[in-house]
């Protein structure tokens, strides 16, 4: 096996067991890491498609319980994604691949910071926000495959508990990846290449995916997510630096691992605060409190069509 086909081995596991983790993040933490070394979305995307839509079927299946009461609320996200994913997938058949990996890492960024920093400001109207999201998520996974953080942050902002927000996750996921597995073909992205890359994939999936359902009931779910969130954003900076300092060639000499300094300082002070601010205000939580918050859902009323704060 080469350098490559072994790295990917290895960076599935792990992303594999977040997954199992959180019922999210395989592509979160699978792309940046393999876009690190060396491989391009146009090759990648297409291994990791048809693989997602088996793995979010598994997930809505096992978090199928919850699906009659969260279904019509996620509905227009899913009916935005249609246009997003078709927009998403003409990128991926034109744009350089440098290119793409550049705004793969920079969308990517503030979306894992703003997840980390525990953003959260719940949508008044769910169904008009609902198809502009679902446009913006479509063209973003269509791209680089990733649509975990956002679909975390506006999920966990609109107060759903942990099964629904499970399911919610899974139906909106499962839509996405089925509608992009279908423009990829069409747009005739599938390659040998591509095909030849899942052999190395799939082992960790089978192996990790249950390895992060154990872990994750000996960890406090909500610490869990916040270290993942830091390793990927570092990973994003180192990502962005190198690549426009190399490929690109955008920034001159080492001064392009400003990036990577700028994100580790921030990313520092969001981890400090964590563990320093919120963990111990979790902790002093009633078990109620601290249910809701370890399972993305901050205390919410719900009315029709309308959530508050």
């Amino acid at each position: 096996m080469t350098d490559q086909q072994i790295a990917l081995i290895v960076i599935t596991f792990g992303a594999a067991i977040v997954n199992g983790a959180l019922g999210y993040g395989f592509s979160s933490i699978t792309v940046p890491l393999a876009l690190v070394f060396s491989f391009t979305n146009r090759v990648l995307n297409p291994a990791l498609v048809p693989i997602e839509v088996v793995l979010n079927a598994y997930v809505l299946w096992v978090n199928r319980e919850a699906i009659p009461s969260v279904w019509r609320r996620v509905l227009t996200i899913v009916i935005g994604l249609a246009p997003g994913v078709a927009l998403g997938t003409m990128m991926v058949s034109s744009v350089s691949p440098g290119w793409l990996k550049f705004i793969t890492f920079l969308v990517l960024l503030p979306l894992i910071l703003l997840q980390a920093a525990g953003f959260r400001r719940p949508i008044k109207s769910e169904k008009a926000g609902g198809l502009v999201f679902g446009g913006g998520v479509g063209v973003l996974y269509s791209v680089t495959t990733i649509s975990g953080p956002p679909l975390a942050v506006a999920l966990s902002n609109q107060g759903l508990a942990k099964k629904d927000f499970r399911a919610a996750l899974g139906f909106i996921r499962l839509a996405e990846s089925s509608f992009t597995a279908v423009a990829y073909y069409f747009a005739g992205l599938y390659s040998l290449e591509s095909f030849n890359l899942i052999p190395y994939i799939l082992p960790g999936i089978i192996v990790g995916v249950p390895i992060g359902s154990v872990l994750i009931q000996k960890i406090r779910p909500e610490t869990f997510r916040r270290v993942c969130m830091s390793f990927d954003a570092w990973i994003v900076g180192f990502g962005l630096s190198t690549l426009v300092k190399g490929d690109l060639h955008l920034v001159q000499g080492n001064s392009a691992f400003l990036i990577l300094a700028a994100v580790g300082v921030l990313d520092t002070y969001l981890l400090y605060r964590f563990f320093t601010v919120t963990l111990p205000a979790l902790k002093a939580a009633d078990p109620e409190a601290a249910a809701r918050f370890t399972d993305e859902a901050p205390p919410a009323r719900v009315a029709t069509g309308t959530l508050r704060a």
